[in-house]
């Protein structure tokens, strides 16, 4: 068990709304970064986890200081910046697949980088530093560079960097710049997590083996490349191999999958695990949360469906 470490993710903490009954609606905490350390968080439980964001000064901002507080999560040197407040976004579901509508034009964590010495303490001492491409795409491009070379520092000293291009179209001012962007954010990574749709929606990939080349041509040596309830393909140790999907019995939302998928894939390799093994892990980990509503699942949940897994030999 890995004890005595840090882990963080950076990115923006959400304020998120899911339909209950009778036109209802339930309030949580989550976005895609945090709902990754969640994972980490119940799957690690010796470790020290922060996530690093910017912070308003509002009541819902402290709402969400005290919900990461109660869970074991701290927020390192993360800035409140005055007269912020945090982004909303409300999840609509056609059976079990999900549509989000977001109201975040005027995040704090938008201002995440906005102290580089602040971002830089909370990114050091650490052994895996996580950020995704919501994260870069919510940022100006200024404070985006300001981050990655907080994350190449960081790299330099030791810490293992995790990166999930998770490619949102509306987010970026087009594709080549979201392609330029995303390509400077692999420069500094260790390990890649890509969705192929993704990837195909952004580059043109005809296959997730072409994600895989190419993700690899730009110098990663552990790439996971996600497929929905198709096989994943992994890249590890210099040697690609498959995981196949797990199926999920009484899926009700598949909210957070894929952030699940990247938690318990962490989580097993940092517990020592070779890449198809914690691929094999992280398949049944996503396969928990799609059976809950919302992103996050219970920590109980994730470990039952973490450690339920047998290693599968690689292909």
């Amino acid at each position: 068990m890995v004890k005595e470490i840090g882990l963080a993710a950076i990115g923006e903490c959400m304020l998120e709304l899911s339909a209950a009954q009778n036109d209802t609606w339930r309030m949580g905490i989550a976005g895609d970064t945090l709902n990754t350390l969640w994972a980490l968080r119940a799957l690690l439980p010796g470790a020290r986890c922060d996530y690093v964001t910017a912070f308003g000064d509002d009541h819902f901002s402290e709402r969400q200081k005290a919900f990461l507080a109660e869970n074991g999560i701290g927020y390192a040197s993360s800035p409140v910046i005055p007269g912020a407040r945090p982004g909303l976004y409300a999840i609509t579901l056609d059976g079990v697949e999900r549509s989000f509508t977001y109201w975040r034009s005027d995040s704090a964590a938008r201002q995440l980088a906005s102290d580089p010495a602040a971002l830089e303490k909370s990114l050091s001492n650490l052994r895996l530093a996580y950020v995704s491409g919501i994260t870069l795409a919510i940022l100006d491009e200024p404070a985006r560079r300001i981050l990655i070379d907080a994350l190449g520092k960081a790299r330099n000293a030791g810490t293992l960097v995790a990166f999930d291009p998770n490619y949102r179209a509306r987010l970026w001012a087009s594709r080549d710049y979201a392609q330029q962007e995303i390509n400077a954010a692999l420069a500094v990574s260790d390990i890649v997590l890509p969705t192929f749709p993704d990837e195909s929606e952004l580059y043109g990939d005809a296959s997730p083996e072409a994600t895989m080349q190419r993700i690899a041509s730009a110098g990663v040596a552990e790439i996971v490349v996600k497929n929905g309830t198709e096989d994943a393909l992994v890249l590890f140790d210099g040697i690609a191999g498959t995981s196949p999907a797990s199926r999920a019995e009484g899926a009700i939302d598949t909210t957070g999958a894929g952030d699940a998928f990247n938690g318990g894939y962490l989580a097993a390799r940092l517990n020592g695990m070779d890449g198809v093994a914690a691929a094999h892990r992280a398949h049944s980990t996503a396969a928990a949360v799609v059976c809950v509503r919302g992103a996050l699942a219970p920590f109980d949940l994730l470990r039952t469906a973490y450690g339920c897994g047998t290693e599968p030999s690689a292909a």
